[in-house]
């Protein structure tokens, strides 16, 4: 089973562009969605957070070399 970094290896630098770009547009909509109402996944926003934090990361290290 690949880990959550090496699926990310494997992304050209487009991709992971692309990646952050729709995961910090649904953690934007989701706080705000989430600001008037209860919401049900309570460790969604961290679990977004994390995930563009993950492609930066990798963006970066790619930059880098």
């Amino acid at each position: 089973m690949a880990t959550k970094k090496q699926s990310l290896i494997n992304h050209t630098p487009e991709d992971l562009a692309k990646i952050v770009f729709d995961k910090q547009e649904e953690l934007r909509v989701l706080r705000f969605s989430a600001s008037g109402s209860k919401n049900h996944n309570v460790k969604q926003a961290r679990t977004l957070r994390r995930e563009v934090a993950r492609a930066l990361t990798e963006q970066n290290a790619r930059r880098a070399k």
